[in-house]
């Protein structure tokens, strides 16, 4: 086994970054796609890790707007021009499936750190600093500006909510074909 240093996809100021979806509503694959110039990467996601990925960054954002001793200033709502409501760059090749991520803040940059490592069936855990074991063969780094994490946040949330439409009756998704409500019928 070599002591190789894992590949990384860095993105220090990207001019895209993105959550986006292949397929249709019930078989969708989510991608983060990030792009700077010509280059781009795309990590595949679960819909439940973009969702807490947008969901954390968000928390990020307010507990830095609420720091009274913050020198950065953070937007409270997407600024509009920075909406990207378009689809993923195409083709989508993707890097690798997302297993763990981290977040950060890096204040000497005013930019949210986005870490990415690829599934691993034999450690789900992203290493630790400094830890012995084999470390990961490629990961993403992202680092970007608190508007376009607005932003970020505010698309992913609508991608992740715009899958199958919901059964008012016992919440499940509902396929094109339907589906067997498991709701109480009450006649």
């Amino acid at each position: 086994m070599s002591d190789m240093p894992p590949l990384v996809h860095l993105f220090d100021w990207p001019d895209r970054i993105v959550v986006g979806t292949v397929g249709r509503p019930g078989s969708r694959t989510f991608y983060l796609q990030v792009r700077d110039g010509a280059r781009s990467a795309s990590v595949g996601l679960e819909k439940e890790q973009s969702a807490v990925l947008a969901e954390k960054i968000d928390e990020i954002l307010d507990a830095l707007m609420a720091d009274e001793g913050n020198r950065f200033s953070v937007p409270a709502a997407t600024p509009a021009e920075l909406v990207d409501n378009g689809p993923l760059d195409q083709p989508v090749e993707e890097q690798f499936r997302a297993g763990s991520m981290r977040l950060g803040w890096d204040p000497s940059t005013a930019q949210v750190v986005v870490e990415a490592f690829p599934y691993d069936v034999t450690d789900a855990e992203a290493p630790e600093p400094g830890s012995e074991s084999a470390g990961p063969s490629e990961m993403l780094l992202v680092r970007m500006p608190v508007g376009t994490a607005r932003a970020f946040v505010q698309r992913t949330r609508q991608v992740v909510q715009s899958g199958r439409p919901m059964c008012p009756r016992c919440g499940s998704p509902i396929d094109d074909d339907g589906h067997a409500c498991g709701a109480p019928d009450e006649s």
